[in-house]
């Protein structure tokens, strides 16, 4: 038997051999972040699938992340080894502006970037994440499978099916009937009109019409945590542990309030278990999900954690459940920032996208934050909403004005005056969102309003605005709301080395149809075959009652059956 290759410095590494001739039995899964190392050990959904992975004694899973620029070759963590040297490359894609560089990393490991120039010699490309749930259609001609929904209802049947084919074309034949959320791209056929319209989707193989996202019903005893601690990432040294899955506020732009539905809580022993194991490797942990202070008793748990070596912190806290307790632990964890996204300056707004909070509420929560000796508030809003107006702009800096005199006056008191950042991004349609029909700025229109806000925030001492890049913007939105005809315009980019400018300028295609352009009720959206469980219908109720400014309430999978996902 041949001698492994040494494992990784990296102590939580798990020891791997991944050359399939010196290995046979074993299946070897290389796991792509298509980022750079500190981004890809950030991401708690890639730390837990590597680990998932690798809780199956015939796997054996190495992680890939994109190269720094200083180094061009592209080997695994673990036993760096080339990509070609694994079974499966599998893909975790959480962000749409990271689609090129999937591209990159198949150009680099010698592979073909589309999959039918692919053969058995290759490493079957999976992909799944976040962003290929809501819409693969873009990568698809990359993907020989794309995985949709949550890794732990999938990893099993994928792994058994994987396991009983004997060659690519039989496992792909039988992945879209024993994996669930199973997707096979070249299985289907989109056929378009003359203005570019999506008339039709055919099944061309033994496929389902529809495919259900994978769905995990309960979490209470599910372990989401980190599995590897390093100080270079964004959360130096930190145990990230999920605490709830998805939200029940239902905000209108938000696609983790719709594709998660309904929202899953850990049960608050086994949590509590949890942050107590991770205290073992680190005082610093932190509590992550879609709105972590709806987690039920979240104050009564925090209160049994008081500890002078232990350091907790939440990835959001909304507004209206800034509890003394929760101020206390903040607080007492010496927490510098705290954040409020009230999202929209005017309460149309805010009714708008059913966001729920008052603007009375929102300046309680800056004086609470600011005597409970926490000194510097971050602000995040977005710009570009479905029916604002120049007035709804305006708002944004007349709020922060009042945010502001509330803020200095409690800071005074306390004989410490910190800062505001506000921060704004452009609000982009996103697929499964009632918002998904809806056209988004143009690029002209958006930075219009971002001289606006930068105008008046220039008088405000104390207050920094912060104003994420309107192209890069644009960008993600033809990526995110795309059909397969996005692949090529894709291709061009990593033939043209990267470059959107000259990309676009060089390309026949109308992303403005795909950005700025309204949808119909009835039109044939990229993503309709994807089984949500949200209603359609539903959807477009929630749209009509945006565009009344009216508002819906929360999600309440105890008492309600309105969308659709605790019927179906």
């Amino acid at each position: 038997m041949k001698k492994r290759p040494s494992p990784s410095s990296d102590p939580s590494s798990k020891e791997t051999g991944v050359i399939r001739k010196a290995w046979p039995g074993r299946i070897h899964v290389a796991l792509v972040f298509p980022q750079v190392y500190a981004l890809a050990m950030s991401n708690l959904g890639y730390q837990t699938v590597y680990r998932q992975f690798n809780a199956f004694d015939d796997v054996l899973c190495e992680r890939f992340c994109l190269p720094d620029p200083s180094d061009d070759r592209l080997i695994s963590i673990e036993s760096r080894q080339p990509l070609t040297a694994f079974d499966i490359a599998a893909f975790s894609m959480a962000f749409e502006n990271d689609y090129p560089n999937l591209l990159r990393i198949l150009g680099m490991a010698g592979l073909p970037l589309q999959a039918t120039n692919r053969n058995a010699a290759h490493p079957l490309t999976v992909i799944g994440g976040i962003a290929a749930m809501l819409n693969p259609e873009p990568l698809a001609p990359f993907a020989d499978l794309v995985l949709i929904g949550e890794a732990e209802a999938i990893l099993p049947p994928f792994l058994d099916c994987y396991r009983s084919a004997s060659d690519r074309g039989l496992f792909l034949a039988r992945a879209p009937h024993q994996i669930p959320g199973a997707y096979v791209p070249s299985f289907y056929a989109t056929a378009y009109d003359a203005r570019g319209r999506i008339t039709s989707r055919k099944v061309t193989h033994d496929a389902p019409e529809k495919v259900e996202r994978a769905y995990l019903a309960d979490v209470s005893h599910m372990d989401t945590s980190s599995t590897i601690l390093s100080p270079d990432t964004t959360f130096a040294n930190t145990s990230l542990i999920e605490v709830s899955r998805g939200c029940p506020h239902g905000c209108r732009f938000c696609s983790a309030g719709f594709i998660y539905r309904p929202p899953r809580f850990r049960d608050a022993d086994f949590l509590e278990a949890r942050i107590r194991l991770a205290k073992a490797r680190t005082s610093r942990i932190g509590l992550v999900g879609a709105a972590v202070s709806d987690f039920p008793g979240l104050g009564a748990l925090c209160r049994r954690l008081e500890n002078p070596d232990l350091r907790l912190s939440f990835s959001s806290l909304r507004a209206d459940a800034l509890t003394e307790n929760l101020l206390q632990v903040l607080s007492a964890n010496r927490a510098k920032t705290a954040t409020i996204a009230p999202e929209a300056g005017s309460q149309r707004m805010r009714d708008v996208i059913n966001k729920g909070l008052s603007e009375e509420t929102i300046l309680e929560a800056t004086d609470k934050i600011v005597k409970a000796g926490i000194p510097n508030l971050r602000l995040y809003f977005l710009m570009g909403l479905p029916t604002e107006t120049m007035e709804d702009i305006d708002a944004i800096v007349g709020l922060c004005r009042k945010i502001k005199s509330v803020f200095l006056e409690a800071s005074r008191k306390r004989r410490r005056i910190g800062t505001i950042t506000v921060h704004t991004n452009a609000f982009i349609p996103k697929p499964t969102t009632p918002f998904q029909w809806s056209a988004m700025d143009s690029v002209a229109a958006l930075q219009s309003k971002a001289r606006t806000l930068r105008n008046g925030f220039k008088p405000l001492a104390n207050v920094r605005f912060q104003m994420e890049n309107i192209r890069a913007s644009y960008v993600q939105a033809f990526l995110s709301r795309g059909d397969r005809r996005i692949a090529d315009l894709l291709t061009t980019h990593h033939r043209l080395g990267g470059n959107w400018s000259q990309t676009l300028k060089n390309s026949s295609m109308d992303t403005a149809d795909y950005v700025t352009r309204q949808r119909d009720q009835d039109e044939i959206l990229p993503w309709d075959f994807i089984e949500t469980g949200v209603a359609r219908t539903y959807l477009w109720q929630e749209y009509e009652r945006a565009r009344a400014a009216r508002t819906s309430p929360d999600c309440r999978p105890d008492v309600c059956t309105r969308c659709g996902v605790c019927t179906g």
